[in-house]
């Protein structure tokens, strides 16, 4: 979620029909199958809203943050990862809402950013962690966006360890396709600041875009919706030069209220953008990263750690301050 910001002007090219959109992966909507989506019961704002009624933030983060819709993220903290995934879709699913999760356990994850560090200790160790995952969704409909970061973050890789992790994404999005077919899977593309388009419709398609139901931008990231959707509907016009068809996209707009100033870890002046919803100029505008949650020791987070939830930030970030 790094790099400076750059004028991105691009417009999808006239293409055939048959070119526009390619298969999903899965004929059920996950979307027509819910109410709406998930509320976290149990995320970082929910948890600090509960803990300091007193506080005069309180008000603000919970009306503001605690009850919006944002994903999950799953990694080594979540214990057993199938009774995890299960348990969050289950709970989704018994209050007739959409969840969105976020698997986040690659090998050698944020090898260049550093302050997210850490994943699976093998591509076998997590091609059995992504198997559980998937398994734990099962037939519930769920919404994932598959490891931030991983496609854009190459730089500090070998090319046998590109190779591996696309191998590793290909074999996840086999997984979701063959135990959860109710669930759309978004595979991880950047932001407008990173890779250019053309580089990132190459690396989605190596790593096996073709059998996810879209892409995700903006993770954890500032960058306009407009910037965004700019970036997403450039990508998807190399996708369809190159390899003959498109995929929606979904736009991380917990932080981009602001636009991004340049910075990518706990960036100062940052707002809340708009909250979690279908449609915006993407297939779905959704909170991925949980505002107030720290990027790590950095910024206006300097001695947190990542994850960890920050009212002072979270509340700037409702008031644009």
């Amino acid at each position: 979620m790094r790099r400076s910001i750059r004028a991105l002007a691009a417009a999808v090219l006239a293409l055939p029909l048959a070119l526009t959109v390619a298969p999903s992966a899965h004929a059920a909507d996950p979307t027509t199958m819910t109410s709406g989506f998930y509320v976290d019961p149990n995320s970082t704002a929910k948890q600090w809203v509960a803990a300091h009624p007193g506080d005069g933030r309180t008000p603000a983060i919970n009306a503001s943050l605690a009850n919006t819709p944002m994903a999950r993220w799953f990694g080594a903290w979540s214990g057993t990862i199938g009774t995890a995934t299960g348990a969050y879709a289950g709970a989704a699913d018994h209050a007739d809402k959409l969840p969105v999760l976020v698997a986040y356990n690659i090998p050698l994850r944020d090898s260049c950013g550093g302050h997210s560090g850490g994943g699976a200790t093998s591509p076998a160790a997590y091609a059995s962690w992504i198997a559980q995952f998937a398994g734990g969704i099962a037939h519930r409909p769920a919404v994932v966006i598959l490891e931030p970061d991983s496609l854009a973050d190459y730089g500090c890789l070998t090319q046998t360890q590109i190779r591996e992790r696309q191998g590793m994404i290909g074999g996840a999005l086999a997984e979701f396709n063959r135990q959860a077919p109710n669930t759309w899977v978004y595979l991880d593309a950047g932001n407008p600041g990173w890779i250019s388009a053309a580089a990132m419709a190459q690396r989605l398609h190596e790593a096996g875009l073709r059998q996810a139901h879209g892409f995700s931008l903006n993770v954890s990231n500032y960058y306009t919706t407009a910037q965004n959707t700019a970036y997403g509907n450039a990508v998807n016009s190399e996708l369809a030069a190159r390899y003959g068809y498109t995929k929606p996209f979904v736009v991380d707009t917990s932080r981009n209220g602001n636009g991004s100033n340049g910075e990518w870890c706990n960036a100062a002046g940052r707002r809340i953008g708009t909250p979690t919803r279908m449609g915006g100029g993407a297939e779905m505008l959704l909170w991925i990263k949980a505002p107030g949650e720290s990027d790590g020791n950095c910024g206006v987070g300097t001695g947190s750690t990542a994850g960890q939830f920050l009212p002072e930030v979270a509340y700037k970030m409702i008031y644009g301050y």
